[in-house]
C-alpha cells in the first residue's frame, strides 16, 4: 500500500472519544489550511460510526463555515436526529478552537429494489490511453509555474488522469465542463462505508476548478482565492474508489464571486455511482 494511501487510511481512522463524539487529524503535508475532502470525508465516518451497518449512505449535504487549521485537531460531534424504519438522519458538526468549521446533514438508507434509470456515460478516453500525472509532469516540466509542478510531484492517495490538460498550460477559454479519472493510489479493502468516504474525499478534487474553464484561468494563478462553500453528495449504486471512477464535471454558472459547478460519478462499465453539486468561492484578488 503506498504511503499516500496509509495516511489517508490513518486520517479517516477517527479516534472515539465519548458516545457520538469523535476526534480527527490532519496529514503533516505543509497545507495553510485542511483540504475540504478531508473534513468532508471524516464527517462521513463519524456519522457512518453511529448509523447500522447495514444502512449506507445515500447522500450528504454540507456547508464549510472556517478554514480549518491543520496543525490541531478536529472534533466531530454526531447529532442522531432520526431512525426510521428504512433511513436514518445524522446531523455531523466539526469544530476547532471552540468554533464550528464546517457542519453535514447526511441520510442512511436500507437497500431495497426500485424502479431505476440513469443518464449515459459520456464518450471518452479510456484512461489507460491517458498520461499520468508523472508523464505529464516530465512533457511539460519546463512551461508550468513552480506552484503547479510541487503540486503534481506531491505524493497523492488519489490518482487523477485527466482527458484535457489545457486548462494547466494555456489562458485560452475553455467549454464550461471537464472530464477526470480517478481512483485511490492502491487497493483497499472490501468496506463498503470505506470507500463511500474515500470518494467523499476525492469528490472536493478538482470540482471548483471547472467553474475557472470559461475564463481561461487555473487554480495556481497566483491572483485567484478559491474555497469550498458547500458540497452536496449523493450516493447512487455500489462501487470500488480503488478502481477508475470517471468524474465528469460542468459549471452551469458564475458570478458575485461564486461559482457553481456539478459531476456525475460513473464506473468503467457506464454505471452512474453518484453525483455531485459544489459552490465555492472564486474570487480574483485586486492588486495592491
Amino acid at each position: 500500500m503506498s504511503n499516500a494511501i496509509t495516511e489517508l487510511m490513518r486520517i479517516l481512522d477517527l479516534e472515539p472519544l465519548e458516545q457520538n463524539l469523535f476526534r480527527g487529524i490532519s496529514p503533516k503535508v505543509g497545507w495553510q489550511r485542511v483540504f475540504g475532502g478531508q473534513v468532508i470525508g471524516q464527517a462521513l465516518v463519524a456519522a457512518l460510526r453511529t448509523v447500522d451497518p447495514e444502512r449506507p449512505a445515500h447522500s450528504l449535504h454540507g456547508y464549510f463555515m472556517r478554514p480549518g487549521d491543520p496543525k490541531v485537531p478536529i472534533i466531530y460531534e454526531v447529532h442522531r436526529d432520526r431512525d426510521g424504519n428504512s433511513f436514518s438522519t445524522r446531523r455531523v458538526v466539526a469544530i476547532q478552537h471552540g468554533e464550528p468549521i464546517f457542519s453535514m446533514a447526511a441520510s442512511f438508507q436500507r437497500e431495497e429494489v426500485g424502479l431505476e434509470h440513469q443518464f449515459p456515460m459520456p464518450d471518452v478516453p479510456a484512461p489507460e490511453s491517458l498520461p499520468s500525472e508523472s508523464d505529464v509532469l516530465k512533457q511539460y516540466r519546463d512551461h508550468i509555474p513552480d506552484n503547479m509542478r510541487q503540486y503534481f510531484e506531491r505524493e497523492r492517495p488519489i490518482e487523477l488522469r485527466p482527458v484535457d490538460f489545457r486548462h494547466y498550460l494555456s489562458p485560452q477559454p475553455l467549454a464550461p465542463e471537464q472530464f477526470i479519472w480517478i481512483r485511490a493510489t492502491a487497493p483497499l479493502p472490501d468496506d463498503r462505508a470505506l470507500h463511500q468516504c474515500v470518494l467523499a474525499y476525492a469528490s472536493d478534487m478538482t470540482l471548483l476548478d471547472t467553474s475557472l474553464l470559461p475564463h481561461g484561468r487555473s487554480l495556481f494563478d497566483p491572483d485567484m482565492m478559491m474555497a469550498s462553500l458547500d458540497h452536496a453528495l449523493w450516493f447512487h449504486r455500489p462501487f470500488r474508489a480503488d478502481e477508475w471512477l470517471l468524474y465528469a464535471q460542468d459549471t452551469p454558472t458564475a458570478m458575485g464571486g461564486r461559482g457553481f459547478n456539478r459531476g456525475s460519478i460513473f464506473t468503467r462499465n457506464g454505471s452512474l455511482v453518484a453525483s455531485v453539486a459544489q459552490e465555492g468561492l472564486i474570487r480574483v484578488r485586486k492588486p495592491k
